[in-house]
């Protein structure tokens, strides 16, 4: 009787066995109520796209990991160490140009921008002067570098003789071809200093002469190129004074025989000019 109670146990444990391996092997992703089982780290890092390395606030490690000692070491004296401070110069920000002490030269000559010391060498009050300089006569960027344009322009003012327009008593608009200067005179007095312009390029030439203004418009229409031509005052055709617009010391464009002007110079013959005035156009653009 003992070994029929003792077989049909150990059946039973049998029995139990053999459903517990079915149960498992009926679905080796669950447990049977269809929740899956969690995936490995790579596998989850994998398809949610995360591929960086964790940062100090996503530690890579699991929560019930234990650090070594390695795993957060102490940062040495060159991390913690500040990095030392340049002191600034006197012309931080402010380049020394290739034409410095010509333009020192010529601004001295020229006044009005303040106080330069001519010596060939950068310092706060040259920067801010040159700067000034640019500023006024549209160049870019007005950076405070005395480079080739800033010396054109300075040399082409400095140089530019108001007793050679033959002015009459009233007024009368100069412009200076081979300097590429216009001024302004009455009574053989200056009224306007002279400016920066952008005459006729090859095959256009302004031409030379005495002529008088002809006509006057805030806004001129140009027919052949479409533009529109700002504080525009004619004087020969279809040869006026007008607002540049592009920029003014691009040396490889010109005008099509129009004298172009800054904004600020534009307005302002424009503010003296009147249908009659005299203008005098003499010298020579080179390569035109």
């Amino acid at each position: 009787m003992k070994r029929v109670r003792f077989a049909v146990r150990a059946v039973s444990l049998a029995a139990v066995v053999l459903v517990g391996v079915g149960a498992c092997a009926r679905d080796p992703q669950g447990d049977g109520s269809g929740a899956a089982a969690p995936a490995p780290v790579g596998v989850t890092e994998e398809a949610s796209g995360a591929s960086a390395p964790p940062t100090p606030e996503q530690p890579s490690a699991s929560p019930s990991a234990t650090p070594s000692r390695t795993a957060t070491p102490k940062p040495s004296r060159s991390t913690t160490t500040k990095p030392a401070t340049p002191k600034p110069s006197k012309s931080a920000g402010c380049p020394r140009g290739e034409h410095q002490k010509a333009v020192e030269t010529y601004l001295t000559r020229l006044g009005g921008f303040g106080t330069l010391t001519v010596d060939g060498k950068q310092s706060a009050a040259d920067c801010a002067a040159i700067k000034k300089f640019q500023s006024r006569y549209g160049i870019s960027p007005a950076a405070g570098r005395a480079g080739a344009t800033t010396y054109d322009v300075a040399k082409r003012l400095a140089d530019t003789d108001t007793s050679r327009c033959r002015a009459g008593s009233g007024l009368t608009f100069c412009v200076d071809l081979t300097r590429q200067t216009v001024f302004a005179m009455r009574g053989g007095k200056v009224v306007m200093g002279p400016t920066v312009t952008r005459t006729g390029m090859a095959g256009y030439a302004t031409p030379t002469g005495t002529y008088t203004v002809g006509g006057k418009n805030l806004r001129e229409w140009s027919n052949p190129y479409k533009v529109w031509l700002p504080y525009w005052q004619r004087f020969n055709g279809g040869i006026g004074f007008h607002e540049t617009t592009t920029y003014l010391h691009n040396p490889w464009i010109g005008s099509h025989g129009c004298v172009n002007l800054l904004h600020r110079d534009a307005v302002r013959l424009w503010e003296l000019g009147s249908v009659g005035t005299r203008v005098v156009v003499f010298g020579h653009r080179s390569g035109t």
